[in-house]
């Protein structure tokens, strides 16, 4: 990866893969599911997606980064938009998401439960 590391699309993917928790890696070393991606014909890298689970870890990780704080210290309005955002985000259809949230938040699963319910109710659904 090091004769491409500064090519303009590494430099344009690079904040995202990282934020999704990802890896960037030479096009000639992709395997199965990764993605390679080219520029003007020519392959230039591929991403390797992490799994599921560790997406979840990664998201909740930058989440405690933006409120500058673990989110078991943020208040509960803050804790129900955390959830709320996770959820947008997917978090619950990983398995064992409801879990690792609500360890995260220094809540119990019931609560996290409680808190998708408070919302899905004030939405109608």
């Amino acid at each position: 990866m090091t004769e491409s590391a500064d090519h303009p699309l590494v430099t344009a993917v690079k904040p995202l893969v990282d934020a999704m928790g990802g890896m960037i890696l030479g096009p000639d070393q992709a395997i199965g599911d990764d993605v390679v991606l080219a520029w003007e014909g020519e392959d230039v890298l591929a991403v390797r997606l992490p799994q599921l689970a560790d997406s979840l870890d990664h998201i909740l990780a930058a989440m405690e980064r933006r409120h500058g704080m673990p989110l078991a210290e943020l208040d509960r309005k803050t804790k129900q938009a955390v959830v709320r955002a996770l959820e947008a985000r997917g978090a619950f259809s990983v398995r064992h998401g409801v879990e690792t949230v609500a360890g995260a938040l220094g809540v119990s699963r019931f609560t996290v439960y409680n808190y998708l319910n408070r919302e899905n109710a004030a939405k109608g659904e």
